[in-house]
């Protein structure tokens, strides 16, 4: 057992100030669109998503980013382009739109990595932006996030882990030794 970093109302003011950050950032949500990366991004995306409807009054698409097939340590070249796409959900063109990429954890920034190659492979936005619930630090990749719930400083040797309620039935960060 863990020692509890965020409880479910910090993490909802996290996200809450992440949701204003990015409004403040973008000047407002015109061409926004959020993408989720499997598995808690997604779950965040959305909840960033509600905010700005509440904030906005405007509906935010959200899409699904699986980047299992963009991992540096699997055998790119031998894949189509097809079967790296197979598991997103993203209905919507991101041509000329102002990506925000979500992420529960930012820890060496290989995951993003992979993210910015999959998205750029859909199209080319405006821009790409990365909202992360927490920080941890430990990059092996010059990356880093534009809104940011909490920096956590870590060992290498611990854990960060993130429940959300859609799939944990509870909201919390914790951090494991």
């Amino acid at each position: 057992m863990g020692k509890i970093i965020l409880d479910k109302m910090a993490m909802q003011r996290a996200l809450t100030r992440i949701t204003y950050e990015i409004v403040e950032k973008n000047k407002g949500v015109e061409d926004l669109v959020l993408i989720g990366i499997k598995t808690r991004g997604i779950f965040l995306a959305n909840r960033i998503a509600d905010r700005l409807q509440q904030l906005e009054n405007v509906s935010i698409p959200v899409g699904e980013l699986d980047i299992t097939n963009y991992r540096d340590d699997i055998e790119h070249d031998a894949m189509s382009s097809d079967v790296k796409m197979s598991n997103n959900k993203i209905n919507f063109s991101i041509e000329g739109k102002r990506v925000i990429l979500v992420d529960d954890v930012l820890y060496t920034g290989r995951t993003v990595r992979a993210a910015l190659s999959a998205v750029m492979d859909l199209g080319r936005p405006k821009s790409i932006n990365l909202a992360v619930l927490v920080d941890r630090g430990h990059r092996e990749l010059p990356i880093r996030a534009d809104f940011v719930g909490k920096n956590i400083p870590s060992s290498q040797k611990e854990k960060i882990k993130v429940y959300v309620s859609e799939i944990d039935d509870k909201d919390a960060v914790e951090l494991i030794k």
